[in-house]
């Protein structure tokens, strides 16, 4: 199979390419693609070095697949030329995930949403490690409100933000993505502030929850803070339900829901963490109990790795998924 990874430099790239080579997808001809200062330089897949290419001369080689992840205005003019010449695109960026047509897919929550689709949108990485979990509490149970706060990895805004934290951290000179400095520290902004005095970060976890979970009933506030932190997102997330439910029936859901690994034992003190959660493709879960102060309330704690399931793993599996189903027609 032809595969084009778009953006394959970048650091959501280069975890496509090292998820593909993990999930051993069937790649015959890997087509590395990015933008014009990217283009010429070398990618490694399976032990082979492949050279950059421009966007024209991979559409030209017209792939079965591609791996978009190269931001959303890229994604906007490009992604439609790939699938002008058939080619299958799951695309990271934001560009694509609220337009009505674009099916926006967790693969173990809503397959089904993707129909004859060319074009599938990849959630936002807190978004698509939430709703893991939630799928099962809201089949049961019905989820009527959440309240979200998220503990963010630098890796989620970029190389440059990893960057200034290990700059400040080794007290060198600093190239600053954030507003202030990232190291010993929280910084409750996650992307650009919106009229409403939200974070577009946090406004993403309530549309995108919505759609995902085809309920626009769900009452939904999140505040989205970003952390000294490399290995995942973290959230600790509030579930008002309108069936009544028992704790012990809530574990059982985690650890029987698919892509889930429940971690949740505080009297040995075993929790998720997001070093727990570095490099892995599933997401965990812990500290889950009652939330005494509303009826049918729980909390819990849900970390992924921003970049795996968040991201790179979540757009494999998408793939995997949907050419699996094609050869079994």
């Amino acid at each position: 199979m032809k595969v084009a990874v778009v953006g394959a430099t970048g650091l959501v790239g280069t975890e496509m390419l090292k998820t593909l080579e993990e999930f051993d997808f069937p790649v015959t001809e890997l087509i590395p693609v990015a933008t014009a200062r990217s283009v010429g330089k070398k990618v490694t897949f399976k032990g082979k070095q492949y050279e950059v290419v421009d966007m024209e001369t991979g559409i030209k080689r017209k792939p079965d697949l591609a791996l978009f992840s190269a931001g959303g205005s890229t994604s906007k003019e490009f992604a439609p030329k790939f699938t002008e010449v058939g080619t299958i695109v799951v695309d990271n960026s934001s560009a694509w995930r609220m337009e009505p047509h674009v099916p926006l897919v967790v693969p173990e929550v809503n397959m089904d949403a993707i129909g004859d689709s060319k074009l599938i949108a990849n959630p936002n990485c807190s978004t698509i490690q939430m709703v893991v979990a939630l799928k099962p509490i809201h089949d049961k149970y019905k989820i009527k409100r959440l309240v979200i706060s998220t503990y963010q990895s630098v890796t989620g805004t970029g190389k440059a933000a990893v960057d200034q934290l290990f700059a400040e951290r080794e007290n060198k000179p600093v190239n600053r993505v954030y507003s202030t400095n990232i190291d010993l520290n929280c910084i409750p902004h996650c992307d650009i502030f919106l009229e409403n005095d939200y974070t577009k970060e946090e406004m993403k976890l309530v549309h995108e929850t919505r759609k995902i979970l085809n309920d626009n009933s769900i009452q939904i506030t999140a505040t989205a803070v970003r952390v000294p932190v490399i290995g995942g997102h973290s959230e600790a997330v509030n579930i008002e339900t309108e069936k009544p439910f028992e704790i012990a029936d809530i574990k059982e859901l985690m650890a029987n829901a698919k892509g889930v690994i429940l971690k949740d034992d505080v009297a040995n003190l075993q929790y998720p963490t997001p070093r727990d959660s570095h490099g892995k493709h599933e997401v965990f879960v812990g500290r889950i109990r009652r939330d005494d102060s509303i009826k049918n309330g729980m909390n819990m704690w849900i970390v992924a790795d921003n970049l795996r399931k968040g991201a790179a793993t979540n757009a494999v599996q998408i793939a995997q998924e949907i050419f699996q189903a094609k050869e079994a027609v």
